[in-house]
C-alpha cells in the first residue's frame, strides 16, 4: 500500500484515459450544499429521529433499518428512507466534471441521485440499481434505467457508454434500497460468485482499476462490496482519504493493493474537477 500526495495531475491523466473509473461514496455527497444524510452515521441517527430504537440498533443504519423492517413494514422502511432522500442534492464541480468526461463506468454507492442530475441532458448513458429481494416479489438482483428514468431491460446497458452502477440502490427514479440486514444477507450469500454484480460491470471493470472518493470501510459489509465490485479489474486502485484509517481499513485497502491519497476530500475534488 503505497501512500503519497500530490498525485492529483496523474490521476486525471489517468481518469481520461480509462485506466481509472470513478467509485464515489457519501462522501462525496457531503460536498454538496445538502439536507440529506450523507453518512452511514447520519442515516442512522436520521432513522432513529423518526421511529424509537432499540439499544442494539442505535447508531447503525443497517441494524435501524432491519428494525423497522421487522417491527413496521417493508413498505414503510422504503417510504422513510424516499423521505430521507427525497430533497435534490446538486451536483458538486466533481459530478459535473464526471458527466463530462463520460467515462465507461462510474459506481456511486450513496442513496442521492446528484450524479444523475449531473448526467441529465446528455445522451448515451444510464444507470443500473441494485433491487432489493428482501422487498415481496423482488426477484432480481437489479433494475436498469435509461437517461429519461425509464425503466428498461439490462441487457440494453451494453449500448451505453457511460454506466451509473448503484451497488446499494438510488432514491430515483424507482426508490431501490439496500439499507436492512436482511438485503445484504440475501446478496452476500451470492456475491463471492458475483451474480448480484452486472455482466456489464464485470466487463467495464476489467481493463481498469478504481479512484475510491469520499469512501470509508469501517462495516465489513462495505469492505466486501468493493472487494466484490473491485474483483478481477484491472488494478491500480486508489484511495482519496483524510484522517486515521483503522485496522480494518488499513488490511482491506492493502488486500486491495490500493495506493492512498493523504489529501482532504473539498480540496482534492475541486482540483480535479478543474483537471477534468
Amino acid at each position: 500500500m503505497l501512500d503519497f500526495t500530490n498525485a492529483t495531475p496523474g490521476i486525471a491523466a489517468r481518469l481520461k484515459d480509462g485506466s481509472l473509473l470513478p467509485f464515489l461514496g457519501p462522501g462525496v455527497t457531503a460536498l454538496s450544499e445538502t439536507t440529506v444524510p450523507t453518512s452511514h452515521e447520519a442515516l442512522a441517527a436520521w432513522l432513529g429521529s423518526k421511529v424509537a430504537l432499540p439499544k442494539r440498533a442505535r447508531g447503525n443504519c443497517w441494524a435501524a433499518a432491519q428494525y423497522i423492517e421487522s417491527f413496521k413494514h417493508r413498505a414503510t422502511l422504503d417510504k422513510m428512507m424516499a423521505s430521507a432522500f427525497e430533497h435534490h442534492v446538486p451536483p458538486t464541480p466533481l459530478h459535473e466534471a464526471i458527466a463530462r468526461l463520460a467515462p465507461t463506468l462510474v459506481v456511486d454507492t450513496w442513496y442521492d441521485a446528484a450524479l444523475r442530475s449531473a448526467f441529465a441532458g446528455r445522451t448515451g448513458w444510464g444507470e443500473i440499481q441494485a433491487a432489493s429481494r428482501a422487498q415481496p416479489g423482488e426477484y432480481r438482483w437489479y433494475r436498469a434505467y435509461d437517461s429519461t428514468g425509464a425503466e428498461c431491460s439490462p441487457t440494453l446497458a451494453d449500448e451505453w457508454s457511460t454506466l451509473i452502477y448503484k451497488p446499494h440502490g438510488c432514491v430515483t427514479p424507482f426508490s431501490n434500497f439496500l439499507i436492512s440486514d436482511a438485503d445484504y444477507v440475501e446478496v452476500l450469500t451470492e456475491i463471492d460468485i458475483q451474480t448480484p454484480i452486472p455482466d456489464t460491470v464485470k466487463t467495464r471493470r476489467a481493463e481498469s482499476g478504481f479512484l475510491f472518493l469520499g469512501c470509508r470501510f469501517h462495516d465489513q459489509s462495505l469492505r466486501t462490496y468493493a472487494r466484490q465490485i473491485a474483483k478481477r479489474s484491472g488494478g491500480g486502485h486508489i484511495v482519496v482519504i483524510d484522517g486515521t484509517l483503522s485496522k480494518n481499513e488499513e488490511k482491506f485497502l492493502r488486500e486491495l493493493d490500493a495506493s492512498v491519497v493523504r489529501q482532504d476530500l473539498p480540496a482534492f475534488a475541486a482540483e480535479l474537477a478543474e483537471l477534468l
